[in-house]
Parts: structure tokens; sequence; C-alpha cells
């Protein structure tokens, strides 16, 4: 996937407000989605990029949003970070066997008006990449369960290891 494509799988997910917003990139990989993210907020923004494995990501990406990469297991270590009007997870839910334990912690660093976005592969069968897949249907259910109001899907493409992965923003009202 390409950023372009990555930006255009998101870009709904994102609220244009003018002034700057401090997101969390959890499972961040090689940055690829956390590119994306800082294409999409505004300028002076701040991302806290945060993966298992350690990363060389930029110091600023973007419309002059600054990264911060961070080495850690997000699941088990608390990630340094308040406040966040987001947190974005793109393909590394399906990592997480608690989705439940891990969201409940992660929202005692969210504003209340904050939101996840989410991107996954829609299908619920395990495998060694994916060991506990996350469908939209289920993910629904999951957030519903928590007292979040509004789950959207609001992007969709082939993936290319086969079926659908799905791109969602997830918000209490």
């Amino acid at each position: 996937m390409t950023k372009s494509e990555a930006v255009i799988l998101i870009r709904e997910g994102i609220t244009p407000y003018d002034q700057p917003q401090h997101w969390a990139d959890l499972g961040c990989g090689t940055g690829l989605f956390t590119e994306a993210l800082a294409e999409l907020l505004p300028a002076q923004s701040h991302i806290i990029a945060v993966d298992v494995n350690q990363q060389y990501l930029p110091d600023q990406m973007g419309n002059q949003v600054t990264v911060q990469f961070q080495k850690a297991d997000f699941v088990a270590t608390d990630i340094a970070a308040a406040s966040l009007d987001g947190i974005l997870m793109a393909n590394a839910l399906h990592f997480v066997k608690d989705k439940k334990a891990l969201i409940q912690k992660l929202e005692q660093q969210i504003i209340d008006s904050a939101r996840f976005l989410i991107i996954e592969y829609d299908h619920s069968t395990p495998n060694q990449w994916e060991p506990y897949p996350l469908p939209f249907a289920a993910m629904e259910k999951l957030f519903h369960q928590l007292g979040y109001q509004k789950i959207e899907k609001i992007g969709e493409r082939q993936s290319l290891y086969g079926g659908k992965m799905f791109a969602a923003v997830i918000s209490k009202n």
C-alpha cells in the first residue's frame, strides 16, 4: 500500500480542525499510516508512534506534524501520552487477545471527544500473522459493549493477502 492509498483509506476519520491535535499510532510499524495521519492533521499537531520493534521515523512529517517514536509493547506498557484526540491502530488489534481490556486502558488517555481510527482485515479466521482477527461486525459489537455510539466504516480496499481491509472511525458521540 502506498502513502496516498493509506491517506484515502483514513481521510474520512480525521475531522479537519484548525487547532493542533495530539494522536497516538499504536503498532506503527514502518510508519506508513503515521505518515498518512500526518498528512491529514493540522499544522503543529503531534503523533506518538509506538511499536514493539525499533523504528526510525522522521521527527516531522506531513503538515509540520511532529512525531515522537516510543519503543514499547502498547498492550503491556502505558504509552507516554495523555489527553489524546485520537488513537490510530492500523493492523494492530489483531495481535491483541484481550481487546476489551486494552480499549478500557486506552480510554484513560483520551479526551471525551476522542476517536479511535481502526484499520483491520475483515475476516475471522486466525493465522500466524493475525492470531486474534477482528472483522468489522465483531469490532462493532465490542465497541458498542463499551459504550461507543458512533462506529462507522469509512473505507475498504482489497488486501494483497486476499480478502478485504476496512477502516473504521469510532467515538462515544
